[in-house]
């Protein structure tokens, strides 16, 4: 599974934002973000680059973990 650094992210919204905007390349992904820390965990077919351009694209700052 996925985890990326994700910088931006704030609030209730913004965890709102990450999950659609990873769910709008794969509708079927699983997304578990942990706001103190920032890190975002992805469980979907994606490849973690189209997900991390799909965060990118919703105006937050994304670096794969692994």
């Amino acid at each position: 599974m996925p985890s990326f650094d994700v910088r931006g992210m704030s609030c209730g919204h913004c965890v709102k934002a990450v999950t659609a905007a990873v769910q709008a390349i794969d509708p079927a992904a699983k997304v578990q973000i942990d706001l103190a820390s920032g890190r975002v965990e992805v469980d979907s077919g994606a490849p973690a680059p189209a997900i991390e351009r799909a965060i990118a694209d919703a105006g937050y700052e994304a670096t794969t973990v692994s």
